[in-house]
């Protein structure tokens, strides 16, 4: 099979027919073998209904259907997990994303041996104020902290080899950085395509301004599971270990100077009332809490088991 289309969707019942019409007639266009994935991620209106529809008219048309709403991350990992493709394009089904791009990107990962390619809505269609300023700002601090050289990380539309989704773990709200996660599993060879951003046909976005708060907590989060996920004694030790140090020689600077006094028989303070005994026991009580959490982090990192992170209530 060419492609596996991975489509995540909450609310779009106005939508899905005509995206399922576009989709076809660019497959059968280009003669392609393909499935079409959608992930109902808890709609309340019909649109599972109409992916059901959809299913019995085409037989390559697929359904994933949540118990309710569990994100965008959690409906790309179960579409993810059900993609049998050589190559896997995700999109939105709001109409914004161009199933016309979809050519381009298959033939660059399969023509150019490319791991990953991330569109790139250059022109966007969206509120300067609302969308397209803090997108820059999180655009441009997600390169600096990833080392992943890409104008927009936000854009839905994306193409995989099968081997990068099947080794990479997508939760939380992750979606935004799986060409981060992707580099981390050891596939590097990403790249980038400009694409073309549609103004909203019907309804209105799911995804209001919290998404770029949520964005840079998730992106201080990858930093970090990127850098110490792994070995995180290798951080929380570090750290415990400099405050204890600190520590260690304020007391022992408090030991000297009380032994010094006393053996010139100089009048003393009591060690309480030295402010480097704070100091000493703060920095000590700190530097073994942190040791702690370094050690307890990596019996964690050992020991855990993989929870269920959503309940499928029916597929297709």
């Amino acid at each position: 099979m060419n492609l596996s289309i991975v489509i995540p969707l909450l609310n779009e019942e106005e939508s899905l027919n005509e995206l399922h019409q576009w989709i076809v007639a660019v497959m059968t266009t280009n003669s392609y073998s393909y499935e079409l994935i959608f992930i109902d991620d808890g709609s309340t209106d019909s649109s599972w209904q109409k992916i059901q529809l959809l299913a019995t008219t085409n037989p390559n048309v697929k359904g994933i259907r949540f118990l309710h709403n569990y994100g965008k991350s959690q409906a790309l990992h179960a579409g993810f997990a059900k993609a049998q493709g050589e190559v896997i394009i995700t999109m939105d089904a709001d109409l914004q994303d161009s199933p016309e791009e979809i050519p381009e990107l298959y033939n660059m990962i399969m023509g150019k041996g490319l791991d990953l390619v991330s569109g790139w809505k250059k022109k966007r269609y969206d509120s300067v104020i609302a969308k397209n300023m803090p997108s820059k700002l999180f655009n441009w601090a997600a390169r600096k902290t990833s080392g992943v050289k890409l104008h927009d990380f936000n854009c839905g539309l994306k193409a995989y080899k099968n081997t990068v989704v099947k080794n990479i773990e997508v939760s939380g709200e992750m979606h935004r950085y799986i060409p981060v996660l992707a580099k981390n599993a050891g596939f590097a060879n990403i790249g980038e395509k400009v694409v073309v951003h549609q103004a909203r046909k019907y309804g209105s976005t799911k995804f209001g301004m919290e998404r770029f708060i949520n964005g840079f907590l998730d992106l201080i989060t990858i930093w970090f599971i990127s850098r110490f996920g792994k070995r995180p004694m290798h951080l929380f030790g570090a750290l415990g270990v400099l405050m204890f140090i600190i520590g260690l020689f304020a007391a022992t600077y408090i030991g000297f100077i009380k032994l010094y006094k006393l053996y010139n028989h100089e009048p003393t303070i009591l060690v309480t009332d030295n402010p480097w005994f704070y100091i000493a026991l703060t920095t000590m009580i700190i530097g073994t809490q942190l040791f702690l959490a370094g050690f307890l982090g990596e019996i964690i990192l050992r020991t855990k088991n993989n929870e269920e992170r959503y309940k499928i209530s029916e597929s297709l």
